[in-house]
């Protein structure tokens, strides 16, 4: 699918749930620099170009790549230290995505429900909200959780699994900037908002996206909204299908 001249200029649009499940980064952090900076490390490292890994590595498991690249480097040991070091190492090159933190700390003063789900490790992501002051959730499900990371499902099946929602057949938002992140959240049962942050329009439609924004800034959240148990947001200005 082509999109010539995308407009950002839908309707605002009213939903109900029951839970978030949000990525980390792209969705709630840009971490791109100190993400290349890192692979760029590992790259002279291993004696691999660095772009060949950044042109795969963008949300997928670091062990994922490594057992592409590196496979001896493939392990958990050696991959949580790598990136417990890049919030250390390489902070000042990550910023919040606009948005984000104002609606994780709505959400988390009212105890709705959410959890971040994310290709990086616990040491990366403890370390990045510890770094830029953001708002922690009560559950996480990281790259170490899963046998297999995004577009498989299991991830954010676990997360919906983690939120303990006492609905029968609850009904669960996930946030993705990626392609194979909104396939996995898809193919979890869930529908997804797609931030047009890391990846182009034509992607993240193809990929199934709901609803396509371009930050967290057209998302907010309906504080008059009072029925027990169940969370409204507003999405505004998202991208105009058709």
């Amino acid at each position: 699918m082509t999109i010539s001249t995308p407009s950002f200029t839908a309707p605002t649009e009213r939903v109900t749930c029951h839970g978030f499940l949000f990525d980390m980064d792209g969705t709630i952090i840009d971490s791109t620099e100190a993400v290349i900076k890192n692979w760029q490390k590992i790259g002279r490292e291993i004696g691999v170009d660095p772009d060949v890994i950044l042109a795969t590595s963008h949300g997928r498991r670091s062990i994922d790549v490594l057992q592409l690249y590196e496979p001896k480097l493939a392990n958990w040991d050696y991959v949580s230290r790598v990136e417990g070091l890049i919030p250390r190492e390489f902070g000042a090159d990550a910023v919040e995505i606009p948005g984000s933190r104002a609606f994780l700390e709505e959400i988390d003063q009212r105890s709705i429900p959410w959890c971040i789900v994310t290709s990086g490790t616990r040491p990366l992501v403890t370390g990045w909200l510890d770094r830029l002051k953001l708002a922690h959730p009560k559950n996480l499900v990281v790259a170490e959780d899963v046998k297999n990371g995004k577009p498989d499902p299991t991830c954010y099946q676990l997360g919906s699994t983690k939120l303990q929602l006492s609905q029968q057949s609850p009904s669960i938002l996930v946030f993705e900037d990626a392609p194979a992140g909104v396939r996995a959240g898809k193919a979890a049962g869930f529908r997804v908002v797609a931030l047009a942050t890391t990846h182009s329009i034509e992607q993240l439609v193809d990929a199934g996206a709901d609803w396509i924004v371009k930050d967290m800034d057209s998302v907010r959240l309906c504080t008059w909204y009072a029925e027990p148990g169940v969370a409204q947001i507003e999405i505004s200005n998202a991208l105009l299908s058709g």
